[in-house]
């Protein structure tokens, strides 16, 4: 990986409703995730819900040592977006399944961007 950090932009589209909407299996795929992808977390994944209309669901927060894992699960169409960003190098395809695992989308669209290449 060159540049200072590789961010992978996950939008998952038509997920379980009922997983999506349980904050003890948000957290279990948090640390779950630091796991398989062998980052080290620091301290415990923060979930909250919160909004309203369209833009209510639980938020997940995970610091992880080499940076951060966020989540925003949709409620209204059980649509969920996360970012995975870390100076530390990853397999984009072990995030792919453990989301898959966790959320069980019918739809999974990703994007890798290599942050501070000049």
């Amino acid at each position: 990986m060159l540049g200072w950090g590789k961010h992978l932009i996950l939008d998952l589209k038509k997920c379980s409703p009922a997983l999506i909407r349980c904050p003890n299996r948000i957290k279990s795929f948090s640390r779950h995730l630091v796991e398989k992808i062998d980052m080290i977390a620091y301290g415990e994944p923060w979930v909250k819900h919160f909004g309203t209309g369209n833009k209510a669901g639980y938020t997940l927060v995970q610091l992880i040592e080499t940076s951060n894992i966020m989540a925003h699960f949709a409620e209204e169409d059980n649509s969920a977006y996360i970012d995975v960003f870390s100076c530390k190098d990853f397999k984009k395809t072990e995030v792919e399944e453990v989301v898959q695992n966790y959320f069980k989308p019918e739809h999974l669209h990703t994007r890798v961007l290599i942050r501070g290449l000049k």
